[in-house]
């Protein structure tokens, strides 16, 4: 059984998580990364793709601006 501030604790955390990664800081970093980074060379459909779901991610309602 978890006691209640643990469970709190464990809230906080998640939180402070969420708002770190969704953070325009921690979004430059990680274009900095390899693994994170458009190459230059794929398909330009691919790029579309990307795009689009760039689009749909920073929308302020989410997923309703799909295409």
């Amino acid at each position: 059984m978890m006691t209640r501030s643990k469970a709190e604790n464990e809230e906080r955390l998640a939180t402070e998580v969420r708002r770190q990664v969704g953070a325009k800081t921690m979004t430059r970093f990680l274009r900095t990364l390899p693994a994170f980074r458009i190459e230059a060379d794929i398909p330009d459909r691919f790029k579309d793709l990307l795009d689009r779901l760039d689009r749909v991610a920073g929308s302020p309602s989410g997923s309703s601006g799909r295409q």
